[in-house]
C-alpha cells in the first residue's frame, strides 16, 4: 500500500478499495453489506469482506452489540487496522453512514479523524465539522466556458458574460475569506443549493451571487433577495443550535442604493466585490 494525502476530504467512491464495519445506517435506513456494496460499485468502488492490503476507505457503522478489537476505544479490528496504517504513513479514509451515503449520492464527506480522546482511555473516531450536514466540501469555482453559435438560435451572450461575472465573483470572495482564515464551502447533500457557504463560530453563513453584467440589476437582486431568504428559511427549519445568516453577494455596488436598506430590513447581509464589505 502507496502512502497517500488526505486533504479532510473522500472526493468520489471512484477507484477507492473499501470495507465496512459495524451496522451502516443511511438517512435513517439499516442498509446490508450486500445493498451497500451494490450501492459503492455503482460509483466505481471496489469492496472486500474485511480490511486487508489495499484498503483506501473503511466505511465506520454503528459498533453498539458488535464484539470490538479494542475495548479502551470501542474499535472494530477494521478500525485498528485503518490506524495502524495511519501510523505507518498510509492514510485510509473513514466515513460514517453520513458520509457513506454522501459518496453512493455522487457528493464528498468528510473523512473522520482518529484522534485521541482528551479524557484518555485511546483515541476516538472524531465526528465531522460542526456545520457538516449544512455545509459540504471545500467550494471550488467553476470554469464557464462560452456557448458555440451553432449550438443555440437564442443569443446567449449576455448569458455567458453573467456566468463569467458570476464565477468571477466566487472566486473573489473564495480568495477574500481565506484572506481572513475562512474556509467556503459548497452545500451539502441535504442542504438547499446555496452558491457559497462558511462558519464562524456559532454563525454558519449561507449566500446567493448574483451578477450583474448583462441583465437587470433589479430583476437579478430580486431574485437574490428571495433565493437566499429561502435558503435560510429551509435551514431554520431543520438545524438547531446555529444561527443561519443569509448574505446576498453581487458582482459590484448596486446602481441604486435602495437595495442596501432593503437587504437590512429582511435581515440579510448585503455586499458586493471587491472589497465585500462587511464579510
Amino acid at each position: 500500500m502507496t502512502g497517500r494525502t488526505c486533504d479532510g476530504w473522500v472526493h468520489s467512491l471512484k477507484t477507492q478499495t473499501l470495507c465496512f464495519t459495524g451496522k451502516i445506517v443511511v438517512d435513517g435506513e439499516w442498509l446490508v453489506r450486500t445493498e451497500c456494496a451494490r450501492k459503492a460499485k455503482q460509483r466505481g468502488a471496489t469492496t472486500k469482506t474485511d480490511f486487508s492490503s489495499g484498503i483506501t476507505l473503511v466505511v465506520h457503522g454503528d459498533l453498539a452489540g458488535k464484539q470490538v478489537s479494542d475495548t479502551r476505544r470501542n474499535y472494530s479490528g477494521t478500525l485498528v487496522a485503518a490506524e495502524h496504517e495511519r501510523q505507518q504513513g498510509h492514510h485510509v479514509h473513514v466515513v460514517d453512514g453520513d458520509g457513506f451515503g454522501d459518496l453512493i449520492h455522487g457528493f464528498s464527506a468528510p473523512c473522520l479523524e482518529l484522534r485521541r480522546s482528551p479524557r484518555g482511555g485511546g483515541p476516538v473516531v472524531v465526528p465531522a465539522h460542526a456545520a457538516y450536514g449544512v455545509l459540504g466540501a471545500p467550494l471550488q469555482p467553476r470554469n464557464s466556458g462560452r456557448h458555440q453559435a451553432t449550438e443555440l438560435t437564442l443569443d446567449l451572450s449576455s448569458l455567458d458574460e453573467g456566468t463569467a461575472a458570476h464565477e468571477s465573483t466566487v472566486e473573489a470572495l473564495i480568495r477574500h475569506l481565506a484572506g481572513r482564515g475562512v474556509e467556503v464551502h459548497s452545500y451539502a447533500r441535504n442542504s438547499p443549493r446555496f452558491d457559497a457557504g462558511w462558519a464562524i463560530g456559532q454563525d454558519i453563513f449561507i449566500a446567493e451571487v448574483k451578477s450583474l453584467t448583462g441583465t437587470t440589476q433589479d430583476q437579478q437582486i430580486r431574485l437574490g433577495i428571495g433565493q437566499v431568504l429561502d435558503y435560510a428559511h429551509q435551514l431554520r427549519l431543520t438545524v438547531s443550535g446555529r444561527s443561519i445568516r443569509p448574505v446576498l453577494v453581487l458582482e459590484k455596488v448596486p446602481a441604486d442604493d435602495r437595495w442596501i436598506s432593503l437587504a437590512q430590513e429582511v435581515g440579510i447581509q448585503l455586499t458586493w466585490a471587491p472589497a465585500f464589505h462587511g464579510v
